[in-house]
């Protein structure tokens, strides 16, 4: 038995498992053509930006750069690990559209660095949450979660009253934005420290919060892929 087996040929698979060296540049080489059928065509096609794919749709057109004190707020959001349990990402799936509004489109982050997209949902998904509550009841909600939302396992934020903005730092926060690409001009620049002065972090991240999802205005029932 052992000595049918020996005569039997050696397909290219076993000898590929078999050489780590060849097995490695296999590997590199399938990784690389995937890698440039997927990301090549990006550089080029207007399809890449929803924007540019639908003209005729001037609600996309309204993302906008955030706001200094907007800035601020989102600086604040990861600062505190905001991101580590919300997601600003919704699925093309009925259920997600059914509980959080329309599916997220790639033009509403341009202007974010890092983006927060992802999928870890300890709590809900807020990429649609702006305007759906108060500035009071978000203030409420960051101080102490559970006395509006019973459930909630979300920490307090107390001292997010008693911190204000650092306007020297969110200026220099605006002009490494620019440095990224996010067309500020120097006027914002300029009254970027004015604007956050005397503003506490917890009206920056009630102001970021306030924001999400609502530079675009959907139309109910219109899909933004055809």
């Amino acid at each position: 038995m052992s000595e049918h087996n020996s005569n039997k040929p050696v397909s290219f698979q076993e000898k590929l498992e078999k050489n780590v060296f060849a097995l490695i540049l296999a590997t590199a080489i399938i990784v690389s053509v995937g890698g440039i059928v997927e990301i090549v065509p990006l550089f080029y096609l207007n399809s890449t930006f929803e924007d540019q794919v639908h003209p005729e749709y001037e609600e996309l057109s309204g993302v906008r750069p955030y706001t200094a004190l907007e800035l601020a707020g989102r600086d604040i959001y990861q600062r505190e690990g905001c991101y580590l349990c919300h997601s600003q990402m919704i699925r093309p799936f009925r259920d997600e559209k059914d509980r959080y509004g329309h599916y997220s489109l790639a033009v509403e982050s341009k202007y974010d660095h890092p983006f927060q997209w992802g999928s870890k949902r300890t709590g809900p998904d807020i990429a649609r949450l702006g305007g759906k509550y108060s500035d009071a009841w978000h203030e409420q909600h960051l101080r102490a979660p559970r006395s509006v939302v019973p459930e909630s396992v979300m920490p307090n934020y107390p001292w997010l009253d008693d911190a204000t903005i650092d306007g020297v730092g969110i200026e220099k926060r605006v002009k490494a934005m620019k440095v990224l690409g996010v067309p500020y001009t120097d006027e914002d620049i300029n009254n970027a420290a004015a604007s956050v002065e005397g503003k506490t972090e917890m009206q920056a991240l009630v102001a970021y919060l306030q924001v999400l999802g609502t530079m675009i205005k959907f139309e109910p029932g219109r899909d933004y892929r055809d």
